[in-house]
């Protein structure tokens, strides 16, 4: 038995909610920096404030991913429970953070955005397995991508739409400038509208329904547990001793305090895969923890290649949103002081510019990426648009004309694209329908393992070796989209095996 095939209307109402996340997203990316900078802080300590985000996706999206498998609340189905609930409290913190009184603050604020914004959006990645056929999978994840782009496209652009309306784009030192503030306002009214529109109009598969159209349905569960029972505790003490090197290390070399929450977290996954290990012999294979490390290491094979390049790739996507806004207003309007016209105009040019990226990506999704994959596969197709992206991220170092950044944006919208659409897509043809929601989660650990190195690492990398030259942060992010790159030939002969369905 297989699902009914999902028209136009259909692919639109399962991804519209992605939209307004991604407007919650783009607020969060390209503002969260100045409003930091606008509360008093230095550039060197923004890595440890955005720690916020990559730690909530951690831990909340494995999670999430659990439950919303063996979830079913009536009418409101399966993911469709974590979209409302997410939406709402993104909305709220959204309406709540142009607000901060003070760092501290704003850093709290971006906790509980980002931890909300991942409540809705990780099920949605699994939504779209749920809802369409395999042969559509391609299409409904190029639907969801050009989604995110138009979102991050009017998240972007809101602060320099305000300022061309007339509202103030300067504060006082200390202050958050109303463009900011109404972008804020207005990007959680539209998050909760547009999630709400996708809970209105679709209806999910009950769970008889969804056995019908897969047969293996719950037959993962028992080998995950058989194999966790089998790994040896060995695992689970080296990487509490990872762990306390890392905090030695640290106190050492008094690198930036940031680096002890890296050595707490590696503690705290080898205290879990003990405690995972020990309930599994003990026969409890119903509880979450076991299940989550379970699958954990029982990951398939192309998605353990995946994963590799998905940590590579985002590693460079969140230097790039962490640095854009100090880079650019330094080296392209020549201002460091967020209180000055100057810096407040340059974080304006980079909404524009990362609404580019974003409107290039839209693009992309529904038509190079498409075209591409039918003539050399979704695997080699995601190698061109890892490579557009370093060299993206490698111009900026030679154009210095603020206006010729757009090149580097168009090259970086090719990379976003395929990074939103590419991995999914084959990843969701290879998984059992059962498990696509811990599967995804899992998956989107390794989008927030490398956002959380570079919060706590690149700070201290920054404060050793270029101290107020930010610049060289897209160095490091061209190399580690390079070596995604070369990655991604391992995933080659794995999709070309599975006969993939081509967008």
């Amino acid at each position: 038995m297989d699902k009914p095939k999902q028209g136009f209307a259909g692919l639109w109402n399962i991804s519209f909610g992605f939209f307004g996340i991604q407007i919650g997203f783009a607020l969060q990316n390209a503002n969260m920096s100045r409003i930091f900078q606008s509360l008093g802080e230095d550039i060197e300590k923004l890595p440890g404030l955005w720690v916020a985000a990559p730690l909530t996706g951690l831990l909340v999206q494995p999670v999430i991913g659990h439950m919303s498998d063996r979830t079913w609340l009536g009418r409101l189905g399966r993911r469709r429970p974590y979209f409302l609930a997410g939406a709402i409290l993104a909305a709220i913190a959204l309406f709540v953070m142009p607000e901060s009184p003070a760092i501290w603050f704003a850093a709290m604020m971006l906790w509980i955005l980002d931890a909300s914004l991942n409540i809705s959006m990780e099920p949605f990645r699994a939504f779209v397995g749920d809802m369409l056929r395999r042969d559509q999978y391609s299409a409904g994840y190029a639907v969801q991508t050009a989604f995110i782009g138009a979102g991050a496209v009017v998240g972007s652009l809101f602060p320099t739409l305000m300022e061309a309306l007339g509202v103030a784009n300067v504060a006082p030192s200390g202050q958050i400038p109303d463009t900011v503030r109404y972008a804020f306002w207005f990007g959680g009214g539209a998050l909760f509208l547009s999630v709400l529109w996708t809970v209105v109009t679709t209806s999910e598969y009950d769970p008889a329904t969804m056995a019908r159209f897969e047969a293996e349905a719950g037959a993962h569960e028992a080998p995950a547990m058989r194999a966790l029972a089998s790994h040896s505790y060995a695992g689970g003490l080296a990487w509490i001793a990872a762990g306390i090197t890392t905090i030695l290390i640290q106190i050492e070399f008094a690198l930036l305090r940031e680096v002890l929450l890296l050595g707490a977290l590696l503690i705290g996954y080898g205290v879990a895969s003990l405690l995972a290990i020990a309930l599994a012999r003990a026969g409890n294979a119903q509880n979450m923890l076991s299940s989550i490390v379970g699958d954990f290491a029982g990951m398939p094979p192309l998605m353990k290649r995946l994963a590799l390049v998905q940590f590579f790739s985002w590693s460079a996507l969140f230097i790039m949103w962490i640095n854009t806004t100090p880079i650019v207003a330094q080296y392209h309007f020549g201002a460091t002081d967020a209180a000055s016209a100057t810096y407040q105009q340059a974080a304006n040019w980079v909404g524009e510019l990362f609404a580019i990226y974003n409107a290039v990506a839209a693009v992309a999704a529904l038509t190079l990426l498409p075209w591409l994959s039918k003539r050399i596969g979704q695997a080699r197709t995601h190698i061109v648009g890892l490579v557009c992206g370093a060299i993206g991220y490698a111009s900026v170092f030679v154009l210095r004309d603020p206006v010729q950044l757009i090149a580097s944006e168009i090259f970086i919208g090719i990379f976003w694209a395929s990074v939103l659409a590419m991995p999914y897509a084959m990843l969701a043809s290879s998984l059992p329908q059962a498990k696509l929601g811990i599967y995804m989660g899992l998956f989107n650990v390794f989008v927030v393992i490398p956002q959380l190195l570079v919060a706590t690492v690149m700070g201290s990398i920054m404060q050793a070796f270029f101290p107020g030259e930010p610049i060289y942060t897209m160095a490091f992010g061209a190399a580690t989209l390079l070596i995604a790159a070369l990655a991604m030939l391992r995933v080659v002969p794995l999709t070309v095996a599975a006969r993939p369905v081509e967008a």
